[in-house]
């Protein structure tokens, strides 16, 4: 067994965090073929609670602490907790791209539990009034920098992830990567003042779609122009390698209780072993297999009844979600500010016909105000069976829901005119969006308009007479 690093999360300061994962790991490793001791395991210990803190910097910091290990063997295995997996990914990326200035140490296996791949909807709120009062009385800062990488659709998170789809498969390099998530909040963790902690689909911080590495990046681009009003734009789609991923029933992200790393439950324990054994792209190619086939037997078994005292217990329906990350801008680069972005149903294309209660939450990246995260139902829009209540399955607790595809998009620009303006914009009818979402899964979309730039804009005149032209004739739209 090579070297094992546990990397923490955000706003960590106390080792305390790992609880008993290190121990219970090293004490049922051997029975699982893995000889490990004490003296393999490193805990990290990094701050990300600091404002000038950056991503770059823990990543410089990891490489040099890496060095400073001496391994025997060149090589470590790495186990992540929210925000960790993250530093682990973009250190195994600079070590890629600049060879030059970082070590050589090769990273064999990395398994992180309940990682924030594309962020997390409490990064916002994690920036905010209560944010940093929290921070105050806790007598560190909120980690300014590291929240900024961490908010839903930031351009450091999506770079990073956009990599991930388009690169060649991390087996093909003998790197191992996986993740586990617990599949509900811990209720008793839920802050009023905050939904989001208790938030189906989610362990109570990151979404189960955001933690998943199997992810897409859709481009809707424009056809070649056509008379008419309203520019048609064609779909292409990318799939990023086939990932391992494992939900862990009754899991959270944190909390003694339930938490998927402090809690050091059985279930999470076998689960970093069974990842732990890989040793070929074959092994791998198996345990992705056993994780979604266990996947899918959790979802079946939807329903969570939480007790509410005295009351009726609480019904929670744990349909597979979407994250949809969409990213609005024209063929020059340049962000559709104030334009609306909807999904439309049926051959009609109507906003009216998606299906009730299919969009969850959206919320704007607070720098790139043109990038939009969009939690969506994903049962809800394939179409879904009626849900029995298990305490009688003669009762419904929802009946059975038709789809509505084929789904299609349509943007509305707020500058239709003028020398320089876009014009309304809709997904091709042959397209049906609903191919690029993927349950638990985040997919990128990225929407590119034509810009429309009229023949008024730049003009080449023989009539040597002074002519005033503050108010140019646009003319028509160059080709």
């Amino acid at each position: 067994m090579t070297t094992l690093v546990f990397v923490h999360g955000w706003s960590v300061s106390n080792t305390s965090t790992y609880g008993q994962l290190p121990r219970q790991l090293q004490q049922q490793a051997a029975a699982a073929g893995l000889p490990l001791t004490l003296a393999d395991i490193w805990l990290s210990e990094y701050v990300s609670f600091d404002d000038a803190v950056t991503m770059r910097d823990l990543v410089r910091a990891f490489d040099h602490a890496l060095r400073d290990l001496h391994l025997l063997d060149a090589s470590f295995a790495c186990i992540t907790h929210s925000t960790g997996g993250p530093v682990v990914r973009e250190w195994a990326r600079a070590q890629r791209d600049k060879p030059a200035i970082h070590s050589t140490i090769r990273l064999s296996h990395l398994v992180m539990l309940a990682p924030a791949n594309f962020g997390s909807a409490l990064a916002q709120l994690g920036k905010g009034m209560l944010g940093r009062l929290k921070s105050w009385f806790a007598g560190v800062e909120p980690g300014q920098r590291i929240l900024d990488w961490l908010e839903l659709g930031s351009a450091e998170s999506l770079s990073l992830n956009l990599d991930h789809i388009h690169s060649d498969d991390p087996v093909s390099r003998g790197q191992f990567q996986f993740v586990l998530i617990g599949d509900r909040p811990d209720r008793s963790l839920y802050d009023h003042l905050n939904s989001y902690t208790g938030e189906d689909g989610s362990d109570g911080v990151v979404r189960l779609a955001a933690a998943n590495l199997n992810a897409q990046h859709a481009v809707l681009t424009p056809q070649a122009s056509s008379p008419g009003t309203t520019d048609t734009l064609a779909l292409t789609l990318s799939r990023g390698p086939r990932s391992a991923f494992k939900l862990i029933a009754g899991a959270a992200h944190s909390g003694d209780t339930h938490g998927i790393m402090a809690s050091a439950a059985p279930a999470t324990v076998q689960g970093v072993l069974r990842c732990l054994q890989v040793r070929s792209a074959t092994d791998y190619a198996a345990l992705c297999d056993a994780f979604e086939q266990e996947n899918a037997a959790r979802d079946a078994d939807k329903v969570e009844l939480e007790p509410a005292g005295p009351f009726a217990p609480r019904v929670h329906i744990h349909d597979p979600r979407s994250l949809l990350i969409v990213r609005l801008a024209d063929e020059a680069g340049e962000p559709l500010t104030g334009a609306g972005f909807l999904l439309t149903a049926g051959a009609q294309a109507s906003a009216d016909l998606m299906p009730e209660g299919f969009m969850l939450d959206r919320q704007a990246n607070s720098k790139q105000r043109t990038t939009i995260s969009l939690f969506l139902d994903h049962a809800l829009l394939a179409g879904d069976d009626r849900v029995a209540d298990p305490r009688n399955t003669r009762k419904t607790l929802r009946p059975a829901v038709s789809s509505h595809r084929p789904y299609g998009a349509s943007v509305q620009p707020i500058d239709l005119a003028g020398l320089v303006h876009h014009a309304l914009a809709g997904s091709a009818g042959s397209d049906d969006l609903f191919n690029l979402l993927g349950p638990h899964q985040t997919t990128v979309l990225d929407v590119v308009l034509p810009r429309k730039i009229h023949e008024g804009v730049f003009r080449l005149t023989g009539n040597l007479d002074p002519q005033d032209f503050r108010k140019p004739v646009p003319g028509a739209v160059i080709s």
